[in-house]
């Protein structure tokens, strides 16, 4: 059995937000882990105010901490009252990603949850340049909850590009998702495929090749599955060819999985979906949550 975890839910204190932290509960609780609830405040934007409005009062960083402080709270609470968690406040000021990442590191956090959508800086982690700079510098795996919890995870489908994030990519999705079936997914393109069509190669003479590419990656799929200690009960596998981003967001939707797992960094797509615009469309155009995972396996 998986050792606890400690999660850290970050919070822009809006509705939206609100589902991080709901599923940072119901992870908690599969997985019986500890639950810190953070919130950066941003004082920024008085001290930006202060250089354009002469008189304003005094104290107005005290009382936005404040009422920070009350809000997450009676968060908290609420998330006790539904979910019977014992949750931890903080809340912090500064940069966001600096603060946040300096507050994830003093709790030890094993996983970092955070919404795909919020009234603030949140709602950039994803479909912004933020996304980026968080997925490339979080030293914990990363969760982006974009659905409201019902429930366990019950289908998680992990992406591997057979690099060495891959196996902890799987042990990431069985660490937060226990209760789920698990389905391995890899999508390839023949190299100089597009060279080979605009050289008006016959399909049924680039089918052998593509046939051979997905015979090889089935059998590293069912390799990596053993390396992982699941059986064919507790994990499917499957290769399809094509664009791997459209790929991904079509076993997601056909096979109606609730979590999508990458890895963090990996050779082909998987490293191409945390730098560019890839990310943007995965993460927009997916329905379920994604987590991030950020490590290595030896």
């Amino acid at each position: 059995m998986s050792q606890p975890m400690r999660i850290v839910a970050a919070t822009d204190l809006s509705a939206p937000a609100r589902r991080a932290a709901e599923r940072a509960a119901s992870v908690s609780i599969d997985t019986a882990s500890a639950l810190d609830l953070v919130h950066v405040a941003d004082l920024g934007t008085l001290e930006r105010l202060r250089e354009r409005i002469a008189g304003l009062p005094s104290g107005l960083e005290v009382q936005v901490l404040d009422t920070a402080r009350e809000r997450l709270e009676a968060l908290a609470e609420s998330i006790r009252q539904t979910y019977g968690v014992v949750v931890a406040t903080h809340v912090t000021s500064g940069p966001l990603l600096a603060s946040l990442s300096d507050q994830a590191s003093a709790l030890r956090a094993d996983l970092l949850v955070c919404g795909a959508k919020g009234e603030s800086l949140l709602r950039h982690w994803v479909l912004g340049s933020t996304a980026t700079r968080l997925l490339s510098t979080a030293a914990q795996p990363v969760l982006i909850v974009k659905q409201a919890p019902r429930g366990p995870y019950k289908k998680v489908l992990v992406a591997v590009d057979f690099s060495s994030y891959s196996l902890a990519a799987i042990q990431a999705a069985r660490r937060i998702a226990p209760k789920a079936g698990i389905v391995l997914f890899h999508a390839f393109e023949l190299p100089f495929e597009g060279t080979m069509r605009y050289a008006q190669v016959a399909e049924s003479a680039i089918d052998p090749y593509r046939n051979a590419a997905r015979d090889e990656a089935l059998s590293r799929l069912k390799r990596l599955r053993d390396l992982a200690g699941l059986s064919p009960m507790q994990a499917t596998v499957r290769v399809r060819h094509g664009n791997p981003t459209l790929r991904i967001v079509e076993e997601e939707q056909a096979l109606d999985c609730d979590l999508i797992v990458m890895g963090k960094h990996g050779e082909g797509f998987v490293q191409e979906l945390l730098v560019g615009s890839v990310t943007r469309r995965v993460l927009s155009e997916c329905s379920g949550d994604v987590l991030v995972s950020t490590h290595k396996s030896d």
